[in-house]
This record gives structure tokens, sequence and C-alpha cells, in this order.
């Protein structure tokens, strides 16, 4: 009897645990494009009309609107993009639009956190607003749509699509911009911290410390602060304490050392102290 009670209430417990699952009226949806050397992508909740009339009364004209359901719209840029002949920084913004018969205006918010709509409408938080026309699709698009479309190597258009009205928003990508960037650094060679790493892959695998010491004297001449980074001295001590030279691995620790002091940096101080001492004693 006692088991039969306890395996009850095990299997009441099970079903009150247990997550019914059910789909979604509005599923999410992602789209994530690459125009030029620019990665966009979308996170939105997709509606569907469901025979109601859609734009002027499930979505009021003249008002805010989440472009979609549910949490935010969002859509992001790896690069900074230009739309209507504005420059809207890369990053991560909320998409909200204003529908209108005659014209659409297209928001990207900064902040993201919101359910929908901001309880508070900050201006200040506004990254670009533009206004689009509309125009009237020949066909009934059943669930909200959000895509982009017309992609070139320089630009493409971010496209609404839902019932019988579709707004597209064209924008441009520095392509040539990265591609040049790109050229120049990849012409000029390895930067400093590309030496570094490479030094200490070669120091943390205990593999050439011959290289992993030429590497970081690359990286330590390289180095355009005002001052040397005492993390590229600490691992060069490091290196010349592997090589067997005590005394440049001291020295390299001292510099690191003052660096760190000067820094504040507590971690760097105790670790070149520490070694110092022991080095000392060698």
């Amino acid at each position: 009897m006692k088991n039969k009670l306890l395996l009850g209430i095990l299997f009441v417990a099970t079903i009150v645990q247990a997550q019914i699952k059910i789909p979604q009226a509005s599923p999410l949806s992602k789209v994530q494009q690459v125009v030029g050397l620019t990665t966009i992508d979308i996170n939105y909740s997709r509606p569907s009309a469901k025979g109601r009339p859609v734009y002027g009364e499930l979505v009021p004209y003249g008002k805010n609107w989440r472009t979609g359901a549910n949490e935010n719209t969002t859509i992001s840029f790896s690069e900074d993009v230009t739309i209507s002949g504005k420059l809207l920084p890369k990053g991560k913004y909320a998409l909200y639009t204003t529908p209108k018969a005659d014209a659409w205006d297209i928001i990207f918010y900064k902040d993201v956190s919101n359910w929908g709509l901001p309880e508070v409408w900050d201006e200040a938080e506004v990254a670009l607003r533009v206004s689009v026309s509309p125009q009237v699709l020949p066909t009934h698009i059943e669930t909200f749509t959000i895509s982009i479309d017309n992609v070139t190597t320089d630009s493409a258009t971010l496209d609404l699509s839902w019932e019988k009205t579709f707004v597209s928003l064209k924008f441009e990508v520095p392509t040539q911009k990265v591609v040049i960037k790109n050229i120049n650094q990849t012409l000029e060679g390895p930067t400093a911290n590309d030496y570094f790493t490479s030094a200490q892959y070669f120091y943390q695998s205990n593999s050439d410390f011959n290289k992993a010491l030429e590497w970081i004297n690359k990286a330590i001449a390289l180095s355009k602060e005002p001052e040397v980074p005492f993390w590229y001295y600490r691992l060069k001590s490091l290196i010349q304490y592997k090589l067997g030279d005590i005394k440049a691995a001291i020295e390299s620790a001292k510099i690191s050392l003052a660096g760190a002091t000067k820094a504040n940096n507590q971690d760097y101080i105790k670790q070149n102290t520490d070694s110092i001492n022991v080095w000392s004693k060698k």
C-alpha cells in the first residue's frame, strides 16, 4: 500500500514538473544576412493576420509599433551603415515603426531591453528615424515577414511584408572602406598584439622558446602605446627564464613590475615580485 502511494506521488510530481509545449501564436524567427562584409542579424516574432484587418486596426495608424510580436524585434549590424544619407553606428537596436496610410517611420532604438514598446518613450534613445512610403502588394501575406533583399556588395534593403502592405528601406554598407582597411593592415604586417599572442602561445605550449623570445621582442618594438605594456615584459621574463637566462629574466621582470606598480595592478605586482625573489636565489 505504501509503495503504491509513493508511486502515485511520484507520478503526480512528474506530471506537475513536466512542461507542456504548444505552438507559439507568433513563432520566433531569426534572419542573418551578409551584405558585402557586413553581417546583419534580425530576431523577431511573426504574428499572423488570421482573418483580421491588420494596418489601421490590429496595428493602429499613427502609433509606435513593436514591429512584430512578443519581445523586442532587434536588428544588429557588424559595421556602420548608411540609411537615407545618415550614419547608423554598428551595434544592436530595437526595431520600431510608426505605420501610417501614406508613410511609415522606421526607428532604430538603442535600448533593446524592453518587452515590446518602452513604458516611457525616450527620444534620446532613438539612434535613427527615417520615413518611407508603403506599397500595396498584389497578394495577401498571411504572416508578418522581415527580410533582407536586393543584396549587392554595397547595399541591400530591409523589407517588411504583411497583409497587402510592403515597406522597403535601403541601407548601404562600407564594403570598400573595410576592404581597404584589411588590405592596409595586411600590407603593414602583424601588429604588436599579433606577435605577443604568438609568443604567448609558444610559451604556454612549451614549443620553441627562442622563437617565442623573437616574437615578444618584436611585440615590444612595435608597441604603439606611450609605454610598452607591462604584461609584454612579464611574458618576456618568463621566456627568458625558460631559456636559462636568469639575469635577463630578472631585468625584464623588474621592468614589468615598475609598469604594474604604476598601473596599480596587484596581480602582476605579486607575480613579478615573487619571480624576482625566487630567481635571485638561483
